[in-house]
């Protein structure tokens, strides 16, 4: 299924996604959404990664933004959203086995991106147009670093994401909401 049909089928949690669905709706049209070419936004994807009995989740500390963070990337094109959110956890993570829990989209998002230098070369201030998914992976499956994006990949208790991501906008916009959805997904 196509990512405008996966959205038009998703159900918002919070304001906040309400109104991201509606930017992101319209940004489909663009040229090059999927790529990064498109220099105002793009799509990319990330994985709220939780152990078995969904009591830790899975973070990385990303250079760029110094601070513990989830995993994802760049669709560099390719327009299934699921299969990039597992590659990239896989390739900064380490892991060799993730599983998704659900091939539906769990969370969006419009990211703002400050500025940065990536690889020598000036990045300008950018959106991402983020689409979210529920992964599973055995938090005693040896995790590695990846040098040129992460510092380090470690497990954490739900509760400690807000002391350890140094982003005060993640931290109340969407890692509480994303533990609240987690919550709410193991209570069902």
């Amino acid at each position: 299924m196509d990512l405008a049909k996966q959205l038009e089928l998703y159900i918002p949690y919070n304001q906040q996604e309400e109104k991201d669905k509606q930017v992101i709706l319209k940004a489909l049209n663009l040229k090059d959404i999927f790529f990064r070419t498109n220099e105002m936004c793009h799509i990319t994807s990330s994985a709220w990664i939780v152990n078995s009995d969904f009591t830790k989740v899975l973070m990385a500390y990303h250079r760029i933004y110094d601070s513990w963070a989830w995993l994802g990337g760049h669709n560099d094109g390719n327009t299934d959203c699921l299969q990039v959110a597992i590659q990239e956890a896989k390739e900064e993570s380490g892991l060799k086995n993730i599983v998704p829990l659900s091939d539906s989209i769990f969370s969006i998002e419009v990211l703002t991106v400050d500025g940065h230098e990536k690889k020598g070369s000036y990045v300008s201030s950018h959106l991402h147009l983020n689409i979210t998914y529920l992964l599973q992976a055995d938090e005693n499956e040896e995790v590695h670093i990846k040098e040129d994006e992460n510092k380090g990949v470690k497990w954490f208790l739900m509760e400690e994401v807000e002391k350890v991501s140094s982003e005060p906008w993640f931290i109340k916009r969407i890692y509480n909401k994303l533990n609240q959805k987690v919550k709410q997904t193991v209570t069902k």
